[in-house]
C-alpha cells in the first residue's frame, strides 16, 4: 500500500478516540490509556515498533504543541519565580534516582559501565507526561505544576551535561573535557538569553526601555502586528511559527524541542492578541481553544501512543527480568518522591501538600531516558538485553505511576480530604490561585446536561477557602 503511513495514523487516531472514551468511564487521565494503546497495538503487530518518518514527525509536532499549549496557559513571571525555588528539586531529585539505579544495577549485573548508563537513564524527568496528567486533573496552573516544570528545565540542562560526560566514560572512549562541558552550559545560557531578548524587546508592542526604543520601525510593532495580520485570520499560523521556531532553536542549542516550545507559549501574553483600532476581547480565548484542541485532542496524543509503542515485548526475556524491573521501580519510586518532595519543602519552601505533588510529578521517564537507552544499547555495546528490557519495563511502570499518583493525591491537594497530621499546618492549606473550584476536573463532579437537571455533589471541606482564578494567563 502506497499510503501506509495514513493507515498507521488512522489506527493511532482511532486508538486516541477509544482511549478518551475509556478515560471518561474510568475517571483516569487519557495519557495512561494512550500509552497502553500504543504498547498493545505494537505488540499486536498493527503498528511498527519503529514508526514511519511521517508518523514520527506528527508525534514530534504533537509534543511541541502540548508543551506550547501548557506554556501558553502559564505566566512567565510565575515561572521565573518558581525557578528560583526549584533548584533543590532539580538537584536532589536527580541525584537520588541516579545513585539508586546505579547501585541496584551494579548489584544485578556487576558492571560499572552498565550501572552508569542505568543511573543516567533513570535521571531525566518526563515533564510532558506529568503536565498533561496535571492538566487533566485541573491542576496545570498550580504552584506545584510550575515548580515541576521549572525544576525539569534545570534537570534537562544537568542531564545533557551528564550524557556528555558519562556516555564516553561508559563506552571506554576519551572522557569529555572541561571545554566540552563549558560549551554545553554556554549553549544553555545562550538559549535563555535569546528567550529573554525575545520576550522583553521583540514581542512587546510598545518598548519603553532598552536600545529598541530608539528604533522607530521596531519599537511599536512587536508580535501584535503579526497576530493581527489579515484581520486576525492568521493567528494560529503565527503562533505555530513562534512555537516551532523556538522549539528548533532549543534543539539546536541542546535542549529537547519541547522545552523551546514551552518558552514560546510563556512569551505570548494575552494583551498581544488585542488590536488597538478594533479591540477583540475574544481573540485570545479563540486562539487558546484552537491550540488546546490540537494539543490535547488529536495531534498531541499521537506522541503518547508512539511512546507507548516503543515497548516491544520479548515475553521470555520480560518474564526473566520482571523481578528486577519491579524492584528497580519500587526503589526509584521511593527515592524520587522523597528526594524531590523533601527538596521542595526544605529548599523551595513549598507547603507539604505541594511538595508531595512535586515528588509524584517528577516520577515520569521518557524522551531523554529512551535516548540514553538507545545510545547504550544500539550505538555502543554497553547494555545487555536483560539490562535494556529491565530499564524499559521500569520506565513504563514509572510512567504509569505518574497519572495514578497524581489522581490519588489530588483530593489532598485541593482540600477535599484532610492531610496526614504531620503535614498539617496551624493555618490550614494555603489557597493556590491555580485551582479553580468551578472546574469539574478539580471538583470531581459531572456537569449537568441542562440547566434544569442538577447533580447532587457534596462540597469540598474548606472549599470556600480556595480562591478561584480567572482563565487569563496574567
Amino acid at each position: 500500500m502506497h499510503h501506509v503511513y495514513l493507515v498507521h495514523l488512522l489506527i493511532i487516531w482511532a486508538a486516541v478516540a477509544i482511549s478518551g472514551r475509556v478515560a471518561d468511564k474510568t475517571r483516569l487521565t487519557p495519557v495512561l490509556w494512550y500509552l497502553f494503546a500504543g504498547a498493545f497495538l505494537t505488540n499486536l503487530g498493527w503498528l511498527p515498533a519503529e514508526p514511519l518518518p511521517f508518523v514520527e514527525g506528527v508525534a514530534e509536532l504533537g509534543i511541541i504543541l502540548i508543551m506550547f499549549a501548557l506554556g501558553f496557559e502559564e505566566s512567565i513571571e510565575n515561572f521565573l519565580s518558581a525557578m528560583k525555588r526549584s533548584w533543590g528539586v532539580a538537584f536532589f531529585g536527580a541525584l537520588a534516582p541516579f545513585f539508586t539505579a546505579y547501585w541496584l544495577a551494579l548489584a544485578f549485573w556487576d558492571d560499572r559501565s552498565v550501572a552508569l548508563m542505568c543511573g543516567l537513564a533513570m535521571t531525566a524527568t518526563a515533564v510532558s507526561l506529568t503536565m498533561v496528567s496535571l492538566r487533566s486533573e485541573g491542576l496545570s496552573r498550580t504552584r506545584a505544576a510550575t515548580g515541576i516544570m521549572s525544576a525539569a528545565v534545570l534537570d534537562d540542562i544537568a542531564s545533557l551535561a551528564l550524557v556528555a560526560i558519562l556516555v564516553p566514560l561508559a563506552a571506554g572512549s576519551t572522557v569529555t573535557g572541561p571545554e566540552d562541558i563549558a560549551w554545553i552550559m554556554g549553549k544553555a545560557v545562550l538559549f535563555f538569553v535569546i528567550v529573554v531578548v525575545v520576550t522583553t524587546w521583540i514581542f512587546p508592542p510598545d518598548i519603553k526601555s532598552g536600545i529598541i526604543r530608539y528604533v522607530p520601525g521596531l519599537r511599536d510593532v512587536g508580535i501584535s502586528h503579526l497576530l493581527q495580520m489579515s484581520a486576525g485570520t492568521q493567528v494560529t499560523l503565527v503562533m505555530m511559527l513562534v512555537a516551532v521556531s523556538l522549539a528548533l532553536l532549543g534543539e539546536l542549542l541542546g535542549f529537547h524541542p519541547a522545552v523551546g516550545a514551552y518558552f514560546a507559549g510563556l512569551a505570548l501574553r494575552e494583551e498581544y492578541f488585542v488590536a488597538r483600532r478594533q479591540p477583540d476581547q475574544g481573540a485570545y480565548e479563540r486562539a487558546r481553544h484552537i491550540i488546546d484542541d490540537m494539543a490535547f485532542n488529536w495531534i498531541g496524543p499521537v506522541f503518547f501512543v508512539v511512546l507507548g509503542g516503543s515497548l516491544v515485548f520479548d515475553w521470555a526475556l520480560v518474564l526473566s527480568v520482571s523481578w528486577m524491573a519491579v524492584g528497580l521501580f519500587l526503589a526509584l519510586f521511593v527515592a524520587q518522591v522523597l528526594s524531590a518532595g523533601l527538596a521542595a519543602r526544605f529548599t523551595g519552601g513549598f507547603a507539604w501538600h505541594e511538595s508531595a505533588m512535586i515528588g509524584f510529578g517528577m516520577l515520569g521517564r521518557a524522551e531523554l531516558a529512551f535516548v540514553v537507552m538507545g545510545i547504550a544499547y544500539l550505538q555502543y555495546p554497553i547494555l545487555s538485553d536483560a539490562a535494556f528490557y529491565t530499564l524499559m519495563l521500569t520506565a513504563a511502570l514509572l510512567n504509569i505511576a505518574v497519572p495514578l499518583a497524581i489522581r490519588w493525591w489530588k483530593p489532598y491537594y485541593v482540600g477535599r480530604r484532610p492531610l496526614p497530621g504531620w503535614m498539617q499546618s496551624p493555618r490550614g492549606v494555603e489557597p493556590d490561585p491555580g485551582i479553580s473550584i468551578t472546574d469539574p476536573a478539580v471538583t470531581g463532579t459531572v456537569m449537568p446536561p441542562a440547566p434544569d437537571h442538577e447533580v447532587d455533589s457534596e462540597p469540598a471541606p474548606g472549599g470556600d477557602d480556595i480562591d478561584s482564578t480567572s482563565e487569563s494567563k496574567d
